[in-house]
């Protein structure tokens, strides 16, 4: 049989899971606002479909999910569920307003699960999956399968599994790599032996979730793409459940980059590329290493001099991509301190984001607080001041002032005040093993809320000794993990202030716990 790469250009459908699959990120825990500025965002960059969460696990989780559905327009909004009748029903309740709504239920098909997970036969396993689905298209037409663990599961018995669910009415089946464990050969093989033996393919659109355990899941969904699947599955930043999902910043340019080889394309507006990475690596305290394809700060970056020579004679010799149709810029120095609102307004606008007025004002007085304590303010910089106002949440305790006396050999000394409402409270004490533990200490007297740092990290923005540097912290609090950054020209006072966002995460979040039901979504 002929694959679609050997005809003209079709399109692949986008499914973003960057809000199920990449918030189960170890301390990506986001709130409301955070999953609907993303939902935003993600429409803005042309997804297709958002599966915006697990609706049963928790009532934080159908709560956003059903939010999601009411007000975001412009892609499918999809909802996951186990093939009980309970997921299924609350799946639909919170998807139901969407224009476009979709569930998505999964059943785990390989021996391995069918063993020693579920206890169910292969023929339990096919009339379960049967009722699922069926219930699902009872409430809508657009149906997705998932047999998890697809890609250990025995061939014959996952032909006969999809076979099925296409019968009973899913109109996508999704072909997951759950543990990462294919290989480009082996997923090739498998979309390949789908489309020749299972008789009704042709009634449902194959999908790929690839996970990046072996670091082959962009690899892997490439493979089947060319083997015919028509949807591939993945998240902002290649984020998710332990070494990550599919990169969707990556799928994405290689389909443009490579359209000669796949003849295939997608609806991505990839100028949001950039834009819509540094938003999701903000809000979810999840950064991008420097050398990340696509959208890392080293990617379009040329260092070697033979590379330098020949991207001033042509950019082509060394670049595959222009930085600008992902959403970088070529500018260096961009403003300072004498500049106005309309010039901050028109770089924001150029840096490829949307803020109203009033993000505007509020980036503005920023910007010009910075400009008084920088000569040179950088794209990054603007960048930094952009997301800091777009992802606020209401904060219980802000920074006054610090001042800490420290040095070789003497226990710190810390004078720290913090402001409640109208109230300001202050601590005075000697304590910690240096600065930023000092700094710690005294946030947790004051706020009452003690936690245990378990990774603490700082960067530059910018380049030069004026710049700002970035912490970002992530610290455990009964049991779950929060993470909070904090930016300023003092690293200090950086650290202080990224304690502190954690912290009031903790407050603003903590109270609600994750249903245990939660855990099984993990494993799609």
């Amino acid at each position: 049989m002929p694959t679609p790469s050997d005809s003209a250009s079709r399109p692949i459908t986008i499914f973003d899971t960057t809000l199920r699959d990449g918030e189960q990120s170890p301390g990506a825990s986001m709130n409301l606002a955070e999953k609907m500025e993303i939902a935003h965002a993600l429409v803005e960059l042309g997804v297709d479909v958002i599966e915006a969460g697990f609706p049963i696990s928790s009532s934080g989780d159908f709560d956003a999910v059903s939010a999601i559905a009411k007000e975001v327009r412009g892609a499918a909004i999809c909802g996951l569920a186990r093939c009980r009748d309970a997921d299924i029903d609350r799946a639909w309740e919170a998807v139901s307003h969407a224009e476009q709504p979709r569930i998505h239920v999964f059943l785990a098909t390989s021996a391995i699960h069918r063993e020693h997970k579920l206890k169910m036969s292969k023929d339990d396993i096919v009339k379960r999956a049967v009722a699922g689905v069926k219930r699902a298209v009872g409430y809508c037409p657009n149906v997705e399968f998932s047999p998890e663990d697809a890609v250990r599961t025995e061939t014959d018995f996952l032909c006969q599994v999809v076979e099925q669910a296409i019968a009973a009415g899913a109109t996508t089946v999704n072909i997951p790599d759950t543990v990462g464990y294919a290989t480009p050969a082996q997923m090739n093989n498998v979309i390949r032996i789908l489309r020749n033996r299972v008789p009704n393919i042709d009634k449902a659109v194959i999908s790929v979730h690839c996970h990046n355990d072996l670091g082959m899941a962009v690899a892997n969904s490439l493979v089947a793409v060319e083997a015919g699947a028509g949807q591939v599955e993945c998240t902002i930043n290649g984020i998710g459940e332990r070494a990550g999902n599919c990169s969707l910043e990556e799928i994405v340019m290689a389909l443009r980059t490579r359209s000669d080889y796949y003849h295939a394309h997608t609806r991505i507006n990839t100028r949001r590329l950039v834009p819509t990475s540094r938003l999701v690596a903000g809000i979810t305290g999840i950064h991008v290493q420097r050398n990340k394809a696509i959208v890392g700060q080293n990617a379009f970056a040329h260092e070697a001099g033979i590379h330098q020579d020949g991207m001033l004679k042509n950019p082509t010799t060394y670049e595959i991509m222009r930085p600008e149709d992902v959403g970088f810029t070529r500018s260096e120095l961009v403003l300072g301190k004498h500049s106005g609102r309309a010039a901050l307004a028109d770089r924001i606008q150029a840096l490829g984001y949307s803020l109203n007025n009033e993000q505007i004002q509020r980036v503005f007085n920023d910007f010009k607080d910075l400009a008084d304590k920088k000569k040179e303010v950088y794209d990054e910089d603007i960048a930094v001041l952009v997301e800091q106002q777009m992802h606020t949440f209401e904060e219980r305790w802000s920074l006054v002032s610090y001042d800490v006396r420290s040095g070789t050999g003497r226990t710190p000394e810390i004078s720290l005040t913090l402001r409640e409402g109208d109230r300001e409270v202050t601590t005075t004490r000697q304590c910690g093993d240096g600065p930023v533990d000092a700094v710690l200490l005294a946030l947790e007297e004051l706020t009452g809320v003690t936690v245990d740092c378990k990774d603490f990290g700082v960067h530059s923005v910018t380049v030069g000794q004026d710049a700002q540097g970035e912490v970002a912290v992530q610290v455990e609090y009964d049991g779950r993990l929060y993470r909070g950054r904090g930016v300023s020209t003092d690293s200090l006072e950086a650290s202080a202030l990224a304690f502190l966002n954690a912290i009031n995460r903790i407050l603003a979040l903590g109270n609600g716990k994750r249903n245990e039901e939660k855990e099984a979504s993990r494993r799609l």
